[in-house]
């Protein structure tokens, strides 16, 4: 007995600030005494009743309280829902980076546009190295994603190691040929695994999912039945394998390559300048020099898979590009699936295309794009290797984490050992238990413009509200010694009826509002507040009599 160490006393805290009950925004903490560790950094794309939001990220205010106890930001790939809110997270909390060569890369390009590049303190890892976070010994495991450079981690933690598989799939046939270190998730089986966390995209779908270099094959025969045609390709800027072999199909076939879209640009010359992304010699072409080459000699790689507004794509869409305009008989490829939310952008953009005469390959046409996630198959391969005592689903709407979990349970991990965990709730492990115990402030951050978190719920019912039923201004001047009406009601309307067609409805509203006034000034009612409530509230009444509508009602009272 003398000799054996004792136990650790504190327990292992787990939480999601992101990424469950939801694609994208991925965010997890963990939390050990005086240390905590945070894997990933995403943002997600605004939903529709978001009106006028750019992007979503996480809420940090736990992690802005515990800065102290931060020890560094771990990414397991550069996809924008596991990096992207970081420009704005690390200007409230100013610790260490650590990511693979290209996923900081691709950071780097965004800091430097939120000038944020020197002030923060990146370091680069490789598969196979582990780093020391306060008491957690990081291990990274390479992995296939639909992005190079994606990997695992192994946290190895005083009382077990806890797997997070970030984003995957097993690809036997990759095409950079690094195949995912399954013997190095079997091994930390044998060794043991307290927690994992795995990736349920996915976790819906039977079977296993198809290897990227299928698409190769299939961009290929498209090239080759199309030997007059310009052709297209759109597909995420960060995508670098599915770029690669669209760059090889086009020197196969002799065509030159003209990239557009800002982030596309952006992640070629990063990707290329550390050598994730061969281009031949003389293939590359400014989009400017397209002019000089005849349709059949073009390939035009560009943004906008997803339907997105001000993208190179959509904008083509619209004849409102600077350099490309839509020919009849262009080959255009959409190569992605359209998430979840975005399938209106991606059909109307679609439809423009078509009604200029393009011949477009969308959807499942054709096998022009897979997923970068784990199907069943794969799943129940990760839980096997690793054997995990407790199991955590991640990343995924309700249905993918509650598949993923029937999925484990399937495999024969008893119920009470998975963890359908819900944004904020705090998972707590020992040696002995792991349990739910209590929360963390968790939700969403909205970011409109340069505004970060200014707009809330109530800026948004707001904005529901003008865009639904309009506005009206009511304008009166009243003596500020007597409460008498010195001029008005003046009433002005935006976006809920046009005045000149309505004008009988206006001069009924004022003679209604000036009524209601009257009578406040016959019972000597100074009270401005109370005065502007019975404004509204006549006014309210009288419209929605009128028109059955509410519009958003802001009386104006000027003092003389």
């Amino acid at each position: 007995m003398a000799g054996r160490k004792p136990r650790p006393k504190a327990k292992l805290k787990v939480a999601a600030l992101g990424g469950l009950d939801e694609i994208g925004k991925n965010m997890t903490i963990l939390e050990y005494g005086n240390d905590i560790m945070v894997i990933d950094c995403g943002l997600a794309f605004p939903k529709d009743d978001m009106l006028g939001i750019d992007l979503v990220i996480p809420d940090v205010t736990y992690l802005t309280k515990n800065k102290d106890k931060i020890r560094g930001i771990v990414l397991t790939h550069g996809h924008e829902d596991h990096i992207g809110a970081l420009p704005y997270i690390l200007k409230q909390l100013n610790v260490p980076v650590f990511g693979t060569l290209l996923t900081l890369g691709l950071l780097e390009n965004k800091l430097r546009e939120h000038k944020m590049l020197d002030k923060t303190v990146l370091h680069t890892v490789v598969p196979g190295e582990k780093v020391k976070l306060g008491q957690f010994n990081v291990e990274f495991i390479h992995t296939n994603h639909s992005i190079a450079d994606a990997v695992a981690l192994a946290i190895h933690t005083p009382i077990g190691t806890v797997v997070h598989t970030g984003d995957f799939k097993v690809d036997y046939t990759p095409i950079d040929g690094e195949i995912i270190d399954l013997q190095r998730f079997a091994e930390l089986g044998k060794e043991g695994v307290l927690l994992l966390m795995s990736d349920s995209t996915n976790a819906e779908r039977k079977g296993f999912t198809i290897s990227e270099k299928n698409v190769g094959k299939v961009f290929e025969r498209i090239f080759e039945d199309s030997p007059k045609n310009r052709i297209m390709v759109a597909t995420f800027s960060s995508n670098i394998h599915r770029i690669q072999q669209v760059i090889n199909a086009a020197h196969m076939h002799g065509r030159k390559v003209a990239i557009i879209g800002r982030s596309m640009v952006n992640a070629v010359k990063t990707a290329s300048e550390l050598e994730y992304l061969w281009i031949p010699p003389r293939t590359l072409i400014d989009i400017g020099e397209i002019k000089n080459y005849r349709d059949e000699q073009l390939v035009i790689i560009t943004t906008g898979s997803q339907g997105e507004p001000m993208s190179a794509l959509s904008r083509i869409s619209m004849n409102e590009h600077k350099q490309v305009s839509v020919k009849p008989d262009d080959k255009i490829i959409i190569s992605a699936s359209a998430i979840p939310g975005n399938e209106k952008s991606v059909i109307k953009v679609v439809n423009e295309l078509l009604k200029k005469g393009a011949d477009v390959i969308y959807g499942d046409m054709e096998e022009i794009h897979v997923s970068g996630h784990a199907r069943q198959e794969e799943l129940k391969l990760m839980l096997a290797l690793t054997k995990p005592k407790y199991f955590m689903p991640v990343h995924g709407e309700f249905m993918h984490l509650a598949s993923h979990r029937d999925l484990a349970i399937s495999m024969g991990l008893d119920k009470k050992d998975i963890f359908v965990m819900k944004l904020g709730e705090v998972l707590e492990i020992s040696r002995t238990e792991a349990k739910v115990n209590g929360t963390v402030p968790a939700g969403q951050v909205m970011v409109d413009g340069l505004g970060v978190g200014d707009v809330g719920n109530i800026v948004l019912r707001d904005r529901k509200h003008l865009s639904q039923d309009g506005l009206m201004v009511v304008v009166v001047t009243m003596d500020r010694e007597n409460g008498t009406i010195v001029a008005g009601p003046d009433i002005i309307s935006r976006g809920f009826v046009y005045v000149r067609v309505a004008e009988d409805l206006m001069d009924e509203a004022r003679k209604v509002v000036l009524a209601a006034l009257m009578e406040c000034e016959e019972k000597n009612i100074t009270s401005w507040n109370y005065i502007k409530g019975v404004i509204k509230d006549t006014l309210k009444n009288f419209l929605w009599q009128k028109t059955k509508r509410s519009p958003m009602i802001l009386p104006i009272i000027m003092e003389v």
